[in-house]
């Protein structure tokens, strides 16, 4: 009896794994493969379908040289699948990777064009120079102004350079600016001041080093220098002219109201110490600024 139970149990039970054990059928090989065609069509059209391919019978096949035709066939269709896959696969890794370098890349020219923007508003919103107080930014003349009057003369120079050597310094640099070569003569100026700080023609050194600069240009720098001249040595022989000349840096930087500021400066200190032919020339000065 417990043989028989068995085999009943035995032929009862088994059925369903054995079920489970068989490989799928052709139709459901099938299936499967026309969904993961179907969802392979809506990666590659995303707009839609491709025409249906025909070729394909819903009836069963009638021999088995046909089956194993399909077998084949099938094989075949889940290679391709499978390598359509993965390129795609490796394709969306590819956007990815190109998605990722641009957005970096427009995110490195946004910072660099941001930078150069600040830099250049920067430079537009300095703070303009103040004639009394501090002056950020200084003039440069409007015309190459004729050599000081108290400059000292070629031969005056040649007479007393062999007694001074400190003279012969300065006029070395004040042939220099003379001839137009700027750079050279400021370079000679400076290195004037430096080996003779005591010198009396430090305050004409001074003012010529803001001459140059403002022939060659640099209105802001030669600005600094006529204030830094007039500032460290008010009763120096040329502390007067570099306010003067501040005054025309000034208009050159388009701020005439400052420049009055620097002339009525002048005019305060200097008063009828100013000389003459000076005078004339910040009178000048100050009706072209229309000073009040």
């Amino acid at each position: 009896m417990r043989t028989l139970a068995a085999i009943a149990v035995f032929t009862v039970l088994p059925a369903p794994a054995l079920a489970q054990r068989q490989p799928p059928t052709p139709e459901q090989r099938i299936e499967r493969l026309e969904r993961q065609l179907q969802e392979v069509q809506r990666q590659v059209f995303p707009r839609g379908r491709p025409a249906a391919t025909a070729g394909f019978s819903d009836e069963p096949a009638a021999t088995q040289a046909s089956v194993v035709t399909l077998d084949q066939r099938l094989d075949a269709l889940e290679r391709q699948v499978s390598d359509i896959l993965r390129q795609s696969e490796e394709n969306g890794n590819r956007l990815r990777t190109l998605e990722a370098d641009l957005i970096k890349s427009r995110a490195d020219q946004q910072q660099r064009i941001a930078t150069l923007e600040q830099r250049i508003n920067d430079a537009a919103t300095a703070p303009p120079p103040a004639v009394i107080e501090p002056a950020t930014t200084l003039p440069k003349p409007a015309t190459k102004a004729k050599p000081d009057t108290a400059e000292p003369k070629a031969a005056d120079a040649d007479a007393t350079a062999a007694a001074d050597p400190g003279e012969d310094a300065y006029s070395e640099g004040f042939r220099l600016w003379q001839a137009g070569s700027y750079d050279a003569a400021i370079a000679s100026l400076r290195a004037f001041n430096a080996a003779y700080p005591k010198h009396r023609r430090v305050s004409y050194a001074k003012n010529l080093i803001g001459r140059a600069l403002l022939d060659k240009g640099d209105a802001r720098g030669a600005a600094e220098a006529f204030l830094a001249n007039y500032r460290s040595n008010s009763k120096g022989e040329r502390a007067q002219d570099s306010l003067y000349y501040l005054g025309q840096a000034l208009i050159k930087l388009g701020q005439p109201g400052q420049a009055c500021k620097a002339y009525a400066e002048l005019d305060s200190v200097y008063g009828a110490k100013v000389r003459p032919d000076l005078k004339k020339q910040v009178t000048t000065a100050e009706s072209e600024a229309k000073c009040n």
